[in-house]
């Protein structure tokens, strides 16, 4: 895990360590980007997980592949979509035409339901503009948009090591014109339907206890300065983000994760 240079002290706080989310659901919550190659399996079943919950997360989902790849006949003969363009429903429709067993059988089908369910279409992260208005996905329905109207998330949970690699990657390329800290894990979650279950329902855990630990720290300190990445209350928060991973960690061993620092 990498290291963060402004920790300068742990909060006598304790750590959150439920599988509840038991804070105010009037409350602020943080807000949350999921990743995976694609945005197809893993980062849209914890798109579900976190927008569908008893107290839902403001969420947006994204892939950092060049284009979308979903498995077709063969190894050899992939489909191929284009990120940002394509939606999840003209992908049902197209290989539910092609051949609706094939794809019935593998769970294509089911999880482009799910996925349509939820957003319109897949987004590629490299293209995604922080601070950029998204006020429109709120107008199509996407799930858990609400609050992510204005651009920014507090946390990144990628899905595969080298996704954490292009986002970080990214996230540097991009200059931080925001100036503003996002916390960036990886949870390693294998790209097959039973996996991405398994992975969901650990990611709402780990957003369950940061955002328990978010406000608990606005709650004695206060939220000033929260939304520039400063403050007492932040300054704590991020001081607990090691430790809160930790024990997470501890009870999900076969999910190795990693975590770093970043700025929007």
């Amino acid at each position: 895990m990498a290291y963060d240079p402004r920790l300068v002290s742990t909060s006598a706080l304790p750590l959150p360590n439920n599988n509840n989310n038991t804070n105010n659901p009037d409350s602020p919550k943080l807000r949350f980007c999921t990743v995976c190659a694609s945005n197809q399996n893993r980062s849209m079943e914890a798109h579900l997980r976190l927008s569908t919950a008893s107290s839902p997360y403001p969420v947006i989902s994204f892939g950092t592949g060049s284009l979308v790849r979903l498995p077709g006949p063969s190894i050899t003969q992939p489909n191929v979509y284009n990120f940002n363009t394509t939606s999840y429903s003209q992908m049902y429709d197209e290989l539910y035409g092609k051949d609706e067993r094939l794809y019935r059988n593998n769970g294509l089908l089911n999880m482009l339901e799910r996925n349509r369910n939820l957003k319109w279409g897949p987004e590629r992260f490299q293209d995604w503009v922080p601070g950029m208005p998204r006020v429109e996905h709120v107008s199509k329905g996407d799930k858990g948009a609400l609050g992510t109207e204005g651009g920014v998330v507090d946390v990144i949970i990628t899905c595969e090591e080298r996704c954490w690699d292009a986002v970080v990657d990214d996230l540097m390329n991009k200059g931080s014109p925001l100036n503003r800290p996002v916390h960036v894990f990886n949870v390693d979650i294998k790209d097959n339907h039973e996996e991405a279950l398994v992975g969901g329902k650990a990611i709402l855990e780990l957003a369950n206890r940061l955002n328990e630990a978010a406000a608990a720290e606005r709650r004695v300190s206060g939220s000033d300065g929260w939304e520039n990445g400063v403050g007492e209350a932040r300054r704590n928060f991020d001081a607990r983000v090691p430790e809160i991973l930790a024990d997470w960690q501890a009870k999900w061993p076969h999910l190795p994760a990693l975590w770093t620092l970043a700025w929007l």
